[in-house]
């Protein structure tokens, strides 16, 4: 049977209090080591909210594509994508964000909680620009509250072991995906085909 915990109390209650040091290494602002695991990171995700519910977006580029301006401050290149720009439509309308950085080979991650607006100014963006494509807007966050997790959860998974990888052909492909989800309108096999060469052509 269902033991339904609907109370903080009884939730405190079934955990516990926090360790000493969970609570510790939560700071209102980037120290150097926390700025040096976001300098190092070349993927996040960002969680958001908004009206139509909540979202969580991958975000990658090469290591420091996330400028720190300072222990309060980070700017992020909002790269080419699909143009759903989910995540930018919840901002507007809720800017709350939490971003978790990962570093390949690190198990701890970085949990960033702030505010975001989005920035179109063509000189910011103009200063992200890679191979002379500019990102068409910035976010710019400030940082409320910034804490490593530790590395239980990547362990578990083993994420970065080459032995747990699962090999590629062994899943349906994306354009198997996309056929599925639009009952054969899109995908299939020509977009398999085109991928590759689609996403090489639009990475920034």
């Amino acid at each position: 049977m269902s033991r339904l915990i609907t109370d903080l109390a009884a939730l405190e209650a079934l955990y516990g209090e926090p360790a000493g040091p969970s609570i510790a290494k939560e700071v209102p602002a980037l120290t150097p080591g926390y700025r040096a695991l976001i300098e190092a990171s070349p993927f996040f995700v960002l969680a958001t909210s908004g009206p139509s519910g909540l979202d969580a977006s991958p975000r990658g580029d090469g290591p420091g594509f996330v400028r720190v301006a300072d222990d309060r401050t980070l700017l992020i290149p909002d790269r080419r994508g699909n143009n759903r720009i989910d995540s930018l439509r919840n901002i507007l309308a809720d800017p709350r964000v939490g971003l978790l950085f990962l570093v390949p080979g690190l198990n701890e991650t970085l949990r960033v909680n702030g505010r975001a607006v989005i920035d179109a100014d063509p000189v910011l963006c103009d200063s992200f620009a890679v191979d002379g494509k500019a990102p068409k807007s910035v976010l710019v966050v400030t940082i409320e509250t910034v804490f490593f997790q530790c590395a239980r959860a990547l362990l578990r998974s083993r994420l970065w072991d080459p032995a747990a990888q699962v090999p590629r052909s062994s899943l349906p492909s994306v354009g198997a995906l996309l056929a599925e989800a639009s009952a054969g309108r899109e995908g299939g096999d020509a977009y398999d085909r085109s991928l590759a060469e689609r996403i090489s052509k639009s990475l920034y």
